[in-house]
């Protein structure tokens, strides 16, 4: 837990070792992170100064750093002097096939129907290398004033530190990624703690099934909160997007899942509404909790007999249907009134199918309703009216675990005098909100950081950000990475690279099947990875003209990346003349985990300016075929998803930070963001509600 803890929130919990001079340790210790991109704050120093002996304590540190950025594995590419020394692809292919024909390979095994089988030659997708000799191949890194140096801070004591971690996860306004959802539930399990305020269901759900298993009384107020922790109880989907296949629950688990439902179906008979929208799954769940031996609990019985169809009742949702398929839009309005944030989230339909008399109807209606609604509602909201006044480019939808769907954009333009009227509706109630500044502060780095109105647009990793947040990276020459680690079978990732024009044009590509394209290289085919593969491709800002580079990783065979012992994706960014191994971990700018749904990852989208590099984050995944994906075969899509989310307006911190300034000065309040621990921008929305 010690190292999740330094790993996570970038503080170090205090040792309860003896106290002693430990001044040699922390010098060590401050060299050790120089190497990795690190810096021991003065009070971390000082505090590992005064223990007696501190090794194991400061072993700890920096472990949990190398893993973040992940140093923690060996990045040994197939080409010991990439990225000089690659050959030509074809020339390459061709050595592989001598070597084959002068070890007297069969020709059966190595070619079929004509067709050369690459996979099947010796000298391919095996490096011949050891990491010792990758390291004498290449001379030490020349530290640059461009290189990322983070600062871990000291913090408190491991309890505090992971009670507070703890209650950051729990009462986050936004939805957690997977990572987060489990990081969640472990603590959870370490404490009895209920938390004043949960606003995700989800993360409701996680507590209540930690406290489930334990024995105590869970907390719900809809009877689908019920139906969450038995899924995660069961080890299912949370979020219900997935189908779970329940478990057997011991006798007190099910009186405690009973009681839930009959509490909250007593205290408003109409939350059975919505039970019909997942009756297939209450049918499911009402086997395992046998409701007919719980007969003095009538209300959680309703429960499952509205699910086998025994008893009706209309829901909120179903009315505000009828009224939309009747095209009443105005008791559509009325209806969705009654619950502000689904009248919100229904918006767009209601404008798109509103008469001209209907349209001041629907604004009256969101006027009355967002004092009642969410922060996050509010922004998504103002971020989604932004990109309404004309056709979007592509429209990108993603799903909770991350899988793109692209189409053309066919809905009509809201009215610009509507859209115009609706923002400044939501833009006041934001700055009501907000607290009163009267010093502002925003690093101009942190200004098109996305804010993260949903944790499933981002990953676990090191310096990552919701998706189209954009980072500006100092430096000539751009390197990106893939790493995997196979679990049971053979596993074949292949880093890949789009290459764009300023047009979105397709300008070329980089892969196994074209190691050069213009200057930018690919570090060479790995096809196992047993203890581990890692592939590069580099890009000098200067020798490329491509305007837009798109990584891919696609997966040719094998498992996938939620299958695999371990997956990540990284960047770094460095000058030419700095040398240094292929992997330096004070160069990476960002280490993400690839943990979703899809045989091909799209990460991220890299444009070249004049001077720099920007990366726009996408964490998207294509659906792909189940083997041998390649970049040719998914080109075409991946220009579209960059084109989508790039001409996409965001709901920023600098759009934030002009909220701000609209409030009048009072109390001195100074907004400062900062980047090494980027968890902390969801609290930017909590003055938010």
């Amino acid at each position: 837990m010690l190292t999740t803890l330094i790993g996570r929130t970038l503080r170090v919990p205090t040792s309860t070792g003896a106290v002693g001079d430990g001044r040699a340790e922390a010098r060590r210790l401050d060299a050790a992170l120089v190497q990795v991109g690190f810096k021991a704050s003065k009070e971390l120093v000082e505090h590992v100064a005064g223990l007696r002996n501190p090794a194991a304590y400061t072993r700890t540190i920096v472990d949990a750093v190398r893993r973040l950025v992940g140093d923690d594995v060996r990045h040994n590419p197939y080409f010991k002097d990439f990225p000089h020394g690659v050959p030509d692809t074809v020339e390459f292919w061709a050595h592989c096939l001598r070597d084959a024909l002068l070890k007297n390979v069969p020709a059966d095994e190595i070619a079929a129907n004509g067709v050369l089988n690459l996979l099947a030659l010796p000298e391919y997708g095996t490096r011949r290398h050891t990491y010792e000799e990758l390291l004498q191949a290449h001379d030490a890194l020349i530290p640059s004033v461009k290189d990322r140096v983070t600062v871990l801070h000291l913090g408190g004591t491991e309890a505090e530190e992971t009670r507070r971690l703890y209650l950051e996860l729990a009462t986050s306004s936004t939805p957690l990624n997977p990572a987060d959802l489990e990081l969640l539930g472990e603590l959870a399990q370490q404490t009895n703690e209920w938390p004043v305020v949960i606003p995700v269901r989800e993360n409701r759900a996680v507590i209540n099934a930690a406290r489930l298993v334990r024995g105590l009384a869970v907390r719900v107020d809809t009877v689908t909160d019920v139906l969450r922790l038995a899924c995660r109880a069961s080890g299912g989907d949370v979020t219900l997007v997935e189908p779970t296949r329940f478990r057997s629950f011991c006798r007190p688990e099910r009186r405690l899942v009973m009681a839930a439902l009959d509490e909250v179906v007593a205290e408003n008979p109409g939350k059975l509404g919505d039970v019909r929208q997942r009756r297939e799954a209450w049918k499911r769940l009402g086997e395992r909790v046998h409701p007919h031996e719980y007969r003095n609990l009538p209300h959680a019985q309703d429960v499952f007999a509205v699910a086998r169809g025994n008893k009706v009742v209309r829901s909120f949702a179903g009315r505000a249907e009828l009224a939309f398929s009747d095209g009443d839009i105005a008791r559509a309005t009325e209806i969705l009134k009654q619950a502000p944030g689904m009248l919100l989230r229904q918006v767009d339909r209601l404008l798109r199918n509103a008469s001209e008399k209907d349209v001041p109807l629907v604004v009256d209606a969101v006027r009355e309703a967002v004092p009642a609604v969410s922060g996050r509602v509010l922004c998504s909201l103002l971020q989604h009216l932004e990109n309404r006044e004309e056709p979007e480019a592509a429209r990108v939808f993603a799903t909770r675990h991350r899988r793109a769907w692209i189409t053309y954009d066919t809905r009509m333009p809201l009215a610009c005098d509507v859209v115009r009227e609706l923002t400044a509706v939501l833009e006041d109630e934001l700055v009501r909100r907000l607290p009163e500044v009267a010093e502002l502060t925003v690093a101009d780095e942190v200004r098109d950081v996305v804010l993260p109105l949903s944790g499933n647009a981002s990953e676990d990793g090191f310096g990552v950000l919701p998706r189209g947040s954009k980072v500006r990276l100092e430096g000539d020459l751009l390197r990106f990475f893939v790493y995997w680690r196979e679990k049971a079978r053979s596993t074949d990732y292949d880093l890949s690279a789009v290459l764009l024009n300023g047009n979105f044009d397709h300008a070329g590509q980089v892969s196994w099947t074209n190691y050069e394209q213009g200057g930018a290289y690919y570090s060479g085919d790995l096809t196992s990875a047993r203890d581990g593969a890692t592939e590069f491709i580099d890009v000098p800002r200067r020798a490329v003209k491509a305007k837009f580079v798109v990584p891919q990783v696609n997966i040719f065979g094998g498992e996938g990346f939620t299958e695999v012992a371990e997956s990540m994706f990284g960047f770094m960014s460095r000058e030419l003349d700095q040398r240094g191994r292929p992997f330096e971990p004070s160069t990476v700018r960002a280490r993400s985990a690839m943990r979703g749904y899809g045989n091909v990852a799209v990460p991220v989208v890299f444009e070249r300016t004049d001077d720099a590099w920007v990366a726009t984050w996408l964490h998207l995944y294509l659906r792909g075929t189940p083997w041998a994906n390649r970049v040719e075969d998914n080109r075409d899509i991946s220009r579209q998803l960059a084109r989508g989310v790039l001409s996409r307006r965001y709901f920023t911190v600098g759009r934030l930070a002009g909220l701000m300034r609209r409030k009048t000065a009072v109390d001195g309040l100074r907004l400062h963001v900062d980047l090494t621990n980027v968890d902390q921008l969801d609290k930017l929305l909590e003055p938010m509600g």
